[in-house]
């Protein structure tokens, strides 16, 4: 199905969240070649059956490539890593060891299981990737939509850091959600049920605990490079708080983020787009990276 085609259906669906559909319209979407390198699932990084990771590389060569670690979404209680397949495929043929991770699902796992995965993901990576012919010292995490959330909480929030110094080249958060509290405060004016199926499902629904839980609260990470997105169709919900963690990352921790909006695309759409020739999003993330890789080696030289 040709970009335009697609991209009409999700205008009339507009912010709707319905996971079936769109694979349902990505299904007939021209993806770029599988990556011809190696691919390695189900790689354990910790105790639990949802602690697995996929790896997939590029044809190897005498140098350590840059890694992309990359976290699904689902609304903190459904998602795999095998649904985003192609964004594997996307980054190690642009030349990215790529790491797709699972994480724990609520309501069996609660906050902050996401942030202490996502923790544990990364740990691995500067353990092992080196193994898989990439550079440690070169990791950048995306998160989309939840596990945006548990990859926000996991490098902006001091507490969750396994090392005294964060790895870390640069994050991308798309369309995240990082203020429990602001939801269920606002949940009319938002069009959020009551009870609401995902934070209650993975925060609680004792809106009393919520103030030790809001990331855009808790972030206290000395600043590093981040880029912040969110689809022109979102809820609402999730552009008011791309735009308070913005804000709060810049007046009061000293962040200077990036923040794109991905036209044209809602939350579910802008990820399916990735490896198509639609490159509102997939060209965001690149130039992202790059412009993080390329301000590394001017470091490096001028040393």
């Amino acid at each position: 199905m040709a970009t335009q085609d697609i991209l009409h259906q999700v205008r009339s669906m507009g912010c709707g969240i319905d996971p079936v559909a769109m694979r349902q319209l990505y299904a007939g979407a021209s993806y770029g070649p599988i990556a011809s390198g190696k691919r390695f699932n189900d790689v354990r990084y910790g105790d639990h059956p949802r602690h697995r990771l996929d790896i997939y590389s590029p044809q190897p060569d005498d140098t350590l490539r840059p890694v992309v670690v990359f976290l699904h979404g689902g609304g903190f209680v459904r998602g795999d890593k095998s649904e985003r397949s192609q964004v594997g495929h996307f980054f190690a043929r642009h030349g990215f060891v790529t790491v797709l991770a699972n994480y724990r699902l609520a309501p069996e796992c609660r906050w902050p299981a996401g942030a202490e995965d996502v923790a544990a993901v990364l740990a691995w990576v500067q353990q092992h990737i080196a193994e898989y012919g990439a550079n440690p010292s070169r990791i950048f995490l995306i998160g989309e939509s939840a596990g945006a959330a548990h990859a926000a909480a996991a490098t902006l929030v001091q507490k969750f850091h396994l090392s005294k110094s964060l790895m870390l080249s640069g994050l991308v958060l798309i369309s995240g959600v990082y203020n429990p509290k602001l939801e269920y405060l606002a949940r009319q004016q938002f069009g959020i049920p009551t009870p609401d199926p995902r934070n209650d499902a993975y925060f609680g629904d004792n809106s009393g605990e919520y103030d030790g839980q809001c990331i855009v609260d808790l972030a206290d990470a000395a600043p590093f490079p981040l880029l912040i997105t969110y689809a022109e169709l979102d809820p609402a919900h999730m552009q008011v708080q791309a735009g308070e963690l913005f804000a709060r990352l810049v007046t009061q921790r000293g962040f200077q983020p990036a923040l794109k909006v991905i036209e044209a695309h809602n939350l579910l759409s802008q990820i399916g787009s990735l490896g198509t020739d639609d490159a509102r999003l997939s060209s965001v993330l690149l130039d992202f990276i790059h412009q993080q890789l390329d301000s590394l080696s001017q470091i490096r030289s001028s040393r």
